[in-house]
């Protein structure tokens, strides 16, 4: 652990920078509350990557109510299902992914990572695209010029180095500015209610629905925002583990996750409907920042720029932090610096696919569905293994796989959970098979409820009974419900022994 280096610095930073990776938070540098955990949440989301679900929700087809409904009721759902995310890391004082080898098997945690992984590489992107051609189009109107493709990528490699620059001084840096330009970002937004009220029509009532049924059509824009807040199932207890735990922090930590993250969501998506319905009767570029661009008073141009670039960097830099963090717990000798920038070059390569080879529209809402098929199992098992095991874990024995041991109760075997991964598996195979997002994520069951996605529900469910099942039928091992035992008192494996968490909590106390 670095020794802190000058006034400010901590055990945990070095000049400013985060200095440790995915190893457990000493519990004297854990001073953060979970009001720090939802202001990143609501604060750090009012940016334009995050604004594309409602105007997704009106590219689909759906009318200015319709629309709103769909992305407020996704953001509660995705909320409620996100909130049990927020209970592991002041347990643990690690990140979600390195807690879920509690379930999954201290190798399994593999899972989460790739999640993490996935999920910070398309949203990255995402955030880098939105801000990038925001920039773009902004800096060709301004000057009178047509913009080119080739502004275009120097301003994606500009926004990336913003974001690269606050992700890599890590969680602290994350904090302070969000702090400070969170507020100007809603300011901001407030004021673009008024700029583009004069062409906006309550009444609307919509265009050619996308899945040729308003039901159908409106879940999958339900699906759109849901998904977006559950994307940080991963990533909560990047911030979390900051936070001591205490039994009524818990219940605080549960508050501010789920309606951080459902307010977080919902405000942004919200404001993207608005403007979306108000640029209705515009011609579409396919591509929303640039379609603002154009529509943009020209009173409200540089401040909507403003807008883009600070939540932008925000927003980019909270995912990139993350998957920078649990990558490089899986190389020796990659830093967490380095590994973020690793992700940042292939997330910025996504962007200029996204943009001069692929339909970025088709892309995101493919990208959308599959993240939320593949990671509401993931976190079912999860806060079904929570309850199961009454909140008990062993943060030195979730260390196993990271010091590059093996042992400890989290061992299972091999180091892989077979009832976790056997309840995801299906769940995720089942969930494409009911994905209705066309044209680039159709499966063959996606007519079976008339159109209506119900990969999310399907998914979930499916993980839930299968879970449940094998963990009643195939009990864990005692030593892994703590002195508590199980919640429910089934039949359960006797201890055997096993020398390496002893050892492991004496490195950890030295």
């Amino acid at each position: 652990m670095t020794t802190a280096t000058r006034s400010g610095d901590t055990p945990t930073t070095n000049k400013g920078f985060e200095t440790l990776g995915i190893d457990t938070i000493p519990e004297s540098h854990r001073t953060y509350s979970p009001w720090h955990v939802f202001r990143v949440l609501l604060l750090g989301n009012l940016c334009l990557s995050v604004m594309v679900t409602g105007w997704l929700a009106v590219g689909f087809g759906l009318g200015f109510w319709s629309a709103l409904s769909a992305v407020i009721l996704g953001s509660i759902v995705g909320g409620v299902v996100l909130a049990p995310m927020g209970l592991l890391a002041p347990k643990t004082g690690t990140n979600n992914a390195v807690s879920s080898g509690a379930h999954f098997g201290v190798a399994g945690r593999l899972v989460g990572t790739v999640l993490g992984l996935f999920s910070a590489i398309g949203f990255t992107a995402l955030t880098i695209w939105t801000t990038g051609d925001a920039l773009a189009g902004g800096i060709g109107r301004l000057s009178g010029t047509a913009m080119s493709d080739g502004a275009r990528a120097v301003c994606y490699a500009v926004v990336t180095l913003v974001v690269l620059g606050v992700a890599i001084r890590g969680f602290h840096m994350v904090v302070r500015v969000n702090q400070y330009l969170g507020p100007v970002c809603g300011l901001l937004m407030i004021v673009g209610l008024f700029a583009f009220a004069p062409h906006f029509d309550a009444s609307y009532s919509g265009g050619t629905l996308l899945l040729g049924n308003l039901p159908a059509t409106w879940v999958l824009a339900a699906l759109m925002a849901a998904s977006t807040v559950i994307s940080y199932g991963p990533f909560i207890g990047d911030w979390a583990r900051y936070v001591g735990e205490t039994r009524r922090r818990s219940a605080k930590m549960f508050a501010a996750t789920g309606i951080g993250s459902a307010l977080g969501i919902a405000i942004p998506s919200v404001w993207g409907v608005y403007v979306a319905v108000a640029m209705a009767a515009s011609p579409s570029s396919g591509s929303f920042a640039l379609d603002l661009v154009a529509a943009s008073p020209s009173w409200y141009l540089f401040l909507f720029l403003l807008l883009g670039l600070v939540a932008g960097s925000l927003q980019g830099a909270i995912g990139l932090y993350g998957t920078g963090l649990d990558t490089s717990s899986l190389i020796p000798g990659l830093s967490r610096a380095w590994a973020t920038l690793v992700i940042a070059v292939v997330a910025t390569a996504f962007v200029y696919l996204g943009s001069f080879v692929w339909q970025a529209q088709a892309a995101v809402s493919a990208f959308l569905v599959l993240l939320v098929i593949v990671l509401v199992p993931w976190m079912v098992v999860l806060t079904i293994g929570y309850w199961w095991r009454r909140g008990w874990y062993s943060p030195a024995d979730l260390q196993v796989f990271t010091h590059r041991r093996r042992g400890g109760i989290y061992w299972f075997t091999a180091g892989f959970n077979v009832r976790a991964l056997a309840a995801w598996l299906p769940a995720v195979v089942v969930g494409m098979l009911f994905s209705a997002a066309p044209p680039l994520l159709t499966g063959p069951w996606a007519q079976a409820a008339g159109g209506i996605d119900l990969s999310f529900i399907s998914a979930g469910l499916v993980a839930a009974v299968i879970y449940t099942i094998l963990l009643l039928v195939f009990p864990e091992p005692a030593t892994v419900y703590g002195p508590q035992g199980p919640r429910i008192r089934a039949r359960v494996r006797p201890a055997t022994p096993n020398p390496a968490p002893a050892v492991l909590e004496a490195e950890a106390a030295r």
